[in-house]
């Protein structure tokens, strides 16, 4: 049995894949099914650690994006994605899999054109509330297609809906799971005093860690912090916090990280009681899964759409808060921390909501419809 995955361009597309390879492995070994092959196809690889972890061979093979703006780049990544259409092809004919599975983005376009000349069963997971354009075009050839959010089958137009099915986002297992205990002594933060936790992407968010600065003196009055600020914002971050909090009597409730990795994560999330975020998919569901109230703030809509689409996604059913960058202050975002949680009712029905919208084991649920479709087409 040998799967293909492919998808990138972003962790987003990338890390639903690895969830997906490590539930497709458990299930393999769990119900003693011949170990398939595995191979990821793709123009790069964001965690090369986490495809040896899981067994996946790298397949290079070109791929352009397509940009909404006019530029010459255009021209040269068409040309990309034409000779990555032919390398995928050539590819998966000595390959030959019993399945490939698509999370979307531009570099998953030439291997899907590939399996579908080649007549190999695609199955899509799409992670948006709004799908790209890759999934949109891959979901005509797709025997089955996961969504993320619910609602996104109207967007998939002359796709068959009995193709779809709402499994919610592949996930690490672990993150779904806060560490309820010791996070305190952990983080060197007193439990009687609530937790925040700001999560600005990995890249961080320059204008949330502005405004958490702004608010740090009236923050810290009331409420401990800890601040993912991205790797390269930390510096200056702690820089502007000594400042602003020289002779602050609570100066000790803040503490500011580059990149929390998953211990500290998990431990961040077991002692928080509201999260500010960006509005990434990945980011949503580990949210949506740990029940926590969030305030999310989607990056700008003309640098893209797909956030305030998932963001307001997320909202719908009163999860969240959505606060748009343009309209983002410290006296706003301190009114809507204040009203969160100062209002038990509030907090209560944010979490219910929360709990609702995350959909646990959907990595093993596509790792499922993976395996049948492989053991199918290989008998």
């Amino acid at each position: 049995m040998r799967i293909v995955f492919t998808g990138g361009g972003s962790g987003g597309h990338f890390y639903p894949l690895i969830a997906v390879a490590k539930a497709l492995n458990e299930i393999v070994e769990a119900e003693k099914i011949i170990s398939p092959e595995l191979y990821y196809i793709g123009p790069d690889v964001i965690d090369p650690e986490a495809l040896m972890e899981q067994g996946i061979v790298w397949k290079k093979t070109s791929a352009g994006k397509v940009r909404r703006y006019l530029s010459i780049r255009n021209v040269f990544d068409v040309i990309k994605t034409i000779g990555g259409i032919f390398q995928a092809t050539i590819v998966l004919y000595l390959l030959f899999p019993d399945v490939v599975f698509s999370k979307g983005g531009y570099a998953s376009f030439p291997t899907t054109v590939a399996a579908r000349i080649l007549g190999i069963p695609i199955i899509v997971h799409e992670s948006d509330a709004h799908p790209g354009r890759a999934n949109k075009i891959a979901a005509r050839w797709a025997i089955a297609v996961g969504t993320s959010f619910p609602g996104v089958v109207k967007y998939f137009k002359g796709v068959d809906a009995d193709k779809f099915a709402l499994v919610g986002l592949p996930i690490r297992d672990e993150l779904f799971t806060p560490a309820r205990e010791g996070g305190h002594e952990y983080l060197e933060l007193d439990p009687a005093v609530p937790t925040i936790l700001i999560l600005g992407g990995s890249q961080g968010a320059q204008a949330i860690n502005a405004t958490i600065i702004d608010a740090l003196p009236e923050l810290l009055n009331t409420y401990q912090v800890i601040h993912q600020t991205g790797t390269d914002n930390l510096e200056e971050v702690r820089h502007l916090s000594s400042v602003v909090l020289k002779d602050h009597p609570y100066k000790n409730g803040y503490r500011a990280f580059g990149f929390l990795n998953t211990l500290a994560l998990r431990m961040s999330a077991g002692i928080a009681s509201l999260v500010i975020s960006r509005a990434g998919t990945g980011t949503i569901f580990e949210i949506a899964a740990w029940g926590i109230p969030s305030i999310v703030v989607p990056i700008p809509e003309d640098v893209s759409h797909d956030q305030t689409n998932n963001a307001f996604a997320y909202a719908r059913d009163g999860a969240a808060v959505v606060l748009k960058q343009k309209n983002l202050s410290k006296n706003i975002l301190l009114a809507e921390i204040d009203r969160i949680l100062k209002n038990p009712d509030v907090r209560a029905a944010m979490t219910r909501a929360a709990k609702q919208f995350a959909q646990p084991g959907s990595a093993h649920k596509m790792a499922r419809i993976i395996i049948d479709t492989a053991l199918k087409h290989e008998q």
